[in-house]
């Protein structure tokens, strides 16, 4: 027996959810549960998840096991509906987040320190701290109950990974998706590279900065005039080529009351200081003297700004060119064209023929982002952006500055180093997104996201607007790009795996980062004659790479074709929003490039956990609480269960409450975790007292009342949503509806069948209510396996000792199946109602200030529908009485006997259609009778003043009839015609069902302050207080007489008298009781003793002292309810045994209860 009664639990107070997850965290560790639970899925079909590789030089936040949660509640549910997931970890080990951290370490500013430290010496401190914090990630990925491999992890620096890279860009070029470009790109100064514009949209902020406006005087103009340019970027000024004019736009020729002659758009004449009074006109002295089409003014000549570029660009640059990418948004219409920094610019240029392809291109600015040679000695070596001011200067020392102030506004910075971003043209190689834009729209249409508007606008939208991905960075620690050039450019070899290296190099490669390679010459195909071919300096940018995981994990193409090849595209990602620019972009390319398919098929998008202030978490403003606080004060199921019942899972923001994770773990786990305990303590009851186990059965439905169906059903309904939404990744459905299942098995069914599961209502009973709590409980951990793996492996644990079979975890159990014929519309229907009426007539109470406490005579319950009525009086009357304090119910499907219906007209839908007749046509229809609303609800539709109102455009209503006559009836509506009529009258017999209803509430209060289970014998003693009125005494004495029978059923005993009570009893606590009619007296509680007659009991034992003493010590030893149980199975006589001596007691003589 003991192999099968349920182990004991603790009161919820004293139940420390974080740790018992410790426990179970050991559980799983000593059985490698997660391996062992791969090994018995192997064989299924494979549910394919790609795990985004982070980096491990920073440690894990709630943003990391948000997404980590939703990873694991989606690969917890393929695995437990029979599938076969494969889940491993990845890391990116490369890149500008690597290189940074050493950089600070070593003090490096700029590429020169590297190469006189060494690129090798400079990528083996970069090796050194890739797993940094590998631990501490493990630890809090393991801690929050994620399963994943970390044994076989894959690393984005690992030779085989890195291999695979090699042969995705090889791949590339080969389909000529690769070239080598001159691209104006965003450029982050403090690491030195070009970043992509999926990064460069990662750090938006709003800074103040200079706008300047700049005269470029006319050369050969009659006016003498000069076009005006507003800049917010003066530091580009020195650079400046050409000037960029509107075709459409028309220009003036703007002559202020100096008579200087400026060119702006004509729009645009209010930002050129003093032009415009506050009546927007020109202002006094101003005036207009031309007015000319932007495209009339292509190819006038300027002044240069500066001269450093005029000898070598006066031939073709100093212009105006015309572009429609020029507004009058902002500015003056007329846009200054550095091609060196700006897109837009560079391509103008270029159409234009002020720059050329493979000709100069003035970039007076290195790759710190400091100003060089040939700019003006006082800026050399300053960065770019410093010297905003110094060139503002020497403007107005030029007499060439026309006004100056500051604009804030948003700026890229660069997302590592949190430094502003420039733009600047950079040689690198691209992949040709823009060939691919076609494919990738249509390969997104196959893929299916949650929430779908971010595929379908944010992610649609920015593949709409693709341009060319730079993939290169001219960095040091990543995978080498696998290009051989000669000397010349003429020949080039594009090496796609480590055997085409060897073959062609000649040498053994152990790996294939920089320093191990850069040295490997490959001979020219064109003879000795030729020099040889050496690898450009450029490495992969670590978004090429953590693109290329699909294939790069499993080493594709080198091995594991067949099983790439069948598993592709995967089943599943998930990351935050603001990887649809990121990680899902790269996927999505490389996979079409690849292989013209999307490379997952299923995306759950979460937004950002931001602090409880809507700001950033930031760990210098510490304004969130540390994840290992929150998991060991509140246990990681609480945390995972908060993240996922947020918006974050629809791609919203979260602002991460402390307390509302406390709360999950107050309103949710606490009260699932009490009918858990209340089924272990009835159960174990019930084994004691039968002396036999416990079997689960509810196979026989003449058991089951009708809350035992009804939960049942709920529970079916339950699995079947789960099933329906979780294929469709709508986890922000299931956690909500899984909350308020649990909120109705704890209470509505166990609550209001507290009685029956105690054994109040007979042994069957009992038997079939523990049944069904345990069929539920069960049903649940395996339906909630995927949410809150902590606890349900807990409970389940336990209970398994009473399933016929079982498995050795939770998480081996398959997800739960609908059961045919279990789900019950009709039940489900009735017992909602059931809560509605409930919930009214508590409203009813509330709004009469009548205390739940005081019973009332009789309520009437009014719907239209006869078979619900008929439930609700047959099966469930008992608990709306029990519910509301009522002593009767009675029902009625005529509403029309307690109220008229009413008609209201749809505003909403009416008023356009109607107009001016929605007036007149509003009042007939609030006026009309109830038969004419009952003939409008017949027909559908009513023809009033010449037009047709269909009943959906009305809102039909019940207006309770006068009750003025009803003495003492409060009425109340609820939803789909429910109406209740409630006598609030006071009768005498229901204040003493009050009475006695408060002293067993004040009994039960005592007895948990004293942590008595319900099942322990305790005896109730009372005493009136002296001095109290005697009708105050009378009524106490009426009350525990007349409700004898209703103490005995709540409380196991009937409160006695004190002067009667026996002196073989154990005081266990008193208080001095005052209800709230005003009756007072002592209340005490004790555990009764058995009483033993010492002499005759020693007599028994032939007066032998020692056996005397060896027999009453065994005697109270005993427990009391069990002993007395014992004498009357053996008819009051009861053989004892002790240290080989047998003696016969019986009750009376010996002994007394």
């Amino acid at each position: 027996m003991s192999n099968h009664t349920l182990n004991d639990v603790e009161e919820g107070k004293d139940y420390s959810f974080p740790l018992q997850e410790e426990a179970i965290l050991q559980l799983w560790e000593e059985t490698d549960a997660f391996h062992q639970q791969l090994k018995l899925s192997e064989g299924r079909p494979d549910f394919v998840f790609y795990d985004g590789p982070p980096f491990a030089t920073g440690l894990p936040h709630y943003g990391h096991i948000l997404a980590g949660t939703i990873k694991d509640v989606i690969t917890r549910y393929a695995s437990a509906t029979g599938f076969h997931v494969i889940r491993r970890f990845g890391w990116d080990c490369h890149g500008l987040p690597v290189e940074y951290e050493i950089d600070k370490k070593l003090g490096i500013k700029s590429k020169s320190d590297v190469l006189n430290m060494g690129i090798g010496v400079y990528n083996e401190e970069c090796r050194k701290i890739v797993m940094r914090y590998a631990r501490e990630w493990e630890q809090t990925i393991t801690r929050s109950g994620r399963w994943i491999d970390f044994r076989h992890d894959y690393k984005t620096l690992d030779l085989n990974f890195m291999e695979s890279v090699w042969w995705v860009f090889k791949t590339l070029f080969d389909k000529n998706l690769v070239y080598r470009g001159f691209k104006v790109m965003p450029y982050s100064t403090a690491c030195n590279t070009p970043i992509s514009n999926f990064e460069a949209g990662l750090d938006y902020r709003d800074v103040s900065d200079p706008a300047v406006l700049v005269s470029f005087p006319v050369m050969d103009c009659d006016f003498k005039s000069s076009f005006v340019a507003w800049t917010t970027t003066p530091w580009t000024l020195p650079s400046n080529l050409a000037l960029c004019l509107n075709p459409q736009l028309i220009y003036v020729y703007l002559k202020d009351p100096l008579g200087t002659v400026l060119i702006v758009a004509k729009s645009c004449i209010s930002v050129i200081p003093g032009a415009m009074n506050k009546k927007k006109k020109l202002s006094d002295g101003w005036e207009i003297c031309k007015e000319v089409a932007g495209e009339e003014l292509k190819d006038l000549r300027y002044e240069p700004l500066f001269t450093i570029f005029e000898a070598e660009m006066k031939d073709t640059a100093f212009r105006v060119c015309i572009d429609d990418y020029v507004t009058e948004g902002s500015g003056t219409g007329v846009v200054h064209q550095a091609p060196a920094y700006g897109e837009d610019d560079y391509r103008v240029c270029l159409a234009h023929g002020i720059i050329s392809k493979g000709g100069t291109l003035p970039d007076p600015v290195d790759d710190n982002g400091c100003f060089c040679s040939p700019i003006p000695e006082e800026l050399i070596g300053r960065n770019v952006k410093d010297a905003d001011k110094d060139i503002i200067k020497i403007l107005k020392e030029m007499n060439r500055l026309v006004d100056s102030s500051r604009i804030v506004h948003s700026y890229p910075f660069c997302w590592r180093s949190h430094t502003p971003l420039i733009y600047k043209a950079v040689a690198s190689y691209f992949v040709k997104v823009e060939d691919l834009k076609e494919k990738l729209l249509e390969n997104n249409k196959q893929t299916h996201w949650v929430p779908s508007h971010v595929k379908e606008k944010r992610f649609h939208n920015w593949l709409e607007n693709v341009h060319d991905w730079s993939i290169s960075r001219n960095r040091f620690w990543g995978t080498p790009i696998p290009v051989w050039t000669s000397p010349d450019g003429e020949e080039i070899r594009v090496i796609g795996s480590v055997e085409e290296l060897e073959r062609l190099s000649g040498e053994k490669v152990s790996d294939l980062h920089r320093h191990f390679i850069d040295h490997l010459e490959i001979p020219s195909s064109r003879g000795t004659d030729y020099p040889s071919l050496r690898r450009v300096e450029d490495v992969f940018d670590c978004w090429f790479e953590s693109g290329s995981m699909p294939y790069a994990q499993q080493h594709y193409p080198f091995e594991n074709n067949q099983y790439f090849e069948t598993n592709f595209p995967a089943d599943f990602v998930a990351e935050g929003l603001d990887q649809t620019r990121g990680w899902f972009y790269t996927l999505m390319v490389l996979s079409t490039a690849l292989f013209d398919r999307p490379a997952f098929k299923n995306l759950i998008c979460n937004g950002l956990v931001l602090a409880s202030d809507g700001k950033k978490m930031s760990k210098s403003l510490k304004n969130y609480p540390d994840p290992s606080k929150i998991l060991n004060e509140y246990g990681a199921d609480a945390l995972r269960l908060y993240l996922i019942n947020s918006p974050v899972v629809r791609a919203e923001p979260l602002r991460f409450k402390e307390e509302g994770v406390f709360s999950i773990l107050k309103n949710v786990f606490l009260p699932w975790y009490n009918a858990y305990r209340f089924l272990v303590q009835n159960v174990r009851r019930v084994e004691k007292e039968k002396q036999t186990l416990f079997i689960p059965d509810i196979e026989s439905d003449t058991k089951l009342n009708v809350l035992d169906r009804w939960i049942i059903s709920e529970s079916n309904t339950l699995v079947g949503f789960i099933r329906a939404e979780m294929e469709g990744y709508r986890l922000y459905t299931v956690v909500p509806r899984l909350i308020n299942f649990i909120e109705q098995l704890t209470n509505i069914y166990v609550r209001f069948n507290r009685g029956r599961l105690k054994g109040k209502d007979g042994e069957s009973d009992c038997q079939a209510a523990l049944s069904v709590l345990f069929y539920v409980l069960v049903l649940l951990c395996r339906a909630m396996s995927p949410f809150t793996p902590f606890f349900v492996e807990k409970m389940y644990q336990n209970l398994r000792h009473c399933l016929e079979s079982s498995q050795n975890s939770i998480h081996f159990e398959s997800f739960p199946e609908m059961q045919e014929g279990a789900h019950d519309v009709r039940i489900e229907a009735s017992v909602k109602c059931m809560q509605n009426i409930i919930e009214l007539g508590r409203t009813v109470r509330e709004r009469k200030k009548m205390p739940l406490k005081l019973p009332l005579s009789s309520m009437t319950i009014v719907h239209k529908d006869a078979v619900l009525l008929q439930d609700i009086f047959s099966s469930l009357k008992s608990y709306i009485t029990s519910e509301l304090n009522v002593r009767d119910i009675s029902v009625s499907s005529d509403p029309l006997q307690y109220a008229d219906l009413r008609a209201e007209p749809n505003f909403t839908l009416l008023g356009k259609r109607l107009g001016k007749k929605m007036g007149s046509i509003s009042k007939i229809i609030k006026n009309m009778s109830t038969e004419t609303v009952m003939a409008f609800q017949t027909d559908g539709a009513i023809s009033l003043e010449d037009e047709m109102i269909d009943i959906s455009e009305v809102v039909l209503r019940y207006e309770f009839k006068n009750l003025a006559n009803s003495n003492n009836i409060e009425a109340i509506l609820g939803e789909d015609g429910l109406m209740i009529l409630m006598d609030m009258e006071v009768h005498e017999e229901l204040v003493d069902a009050c009475i006695a209803r408060e002293i067993v509430n004040r009994i039960q209060k005592l007895r948990k302050q004293i942590s008595l289970k319900f099942d322990d014998d305790v005896r109730i003693y009372y005493q009136i207080i002296p001095g109290q009125s005697k009708k105050l005494s009378d009524d106490l004495m009426r009350v525990l007489s007349v409700f004898k029978t209703y103490f005995d059923e709540n409380l196991g005993t009937i409160p006695e008298v004190e002067s009667e009570k026996s002196t073989s009893k154990v005081l266990l606590t008193q208080d001095s009781v005052t209800l709230s009619s005003g009756i007072s007296f002592e209340l005490k509680l004790c555990k009764p003793v058995v009483k033993i007659d010492s002499e005759l009991l020693l007599q028994t034992c032939n007066h032998d002292f020692d056996l005397y003493t060896s027999f009453k010590a065994l005697i109270l030893s005993r427990d009391y309810s069990n002993l007395r149980s014992d004498f009357q199975k053996s008819n009051n006589i009861l053989t004892l045994e002790c240290d080989g001596q047998k003696i016969n007691v019986q009750i009376g003589v010996e002994l007394q209860f």
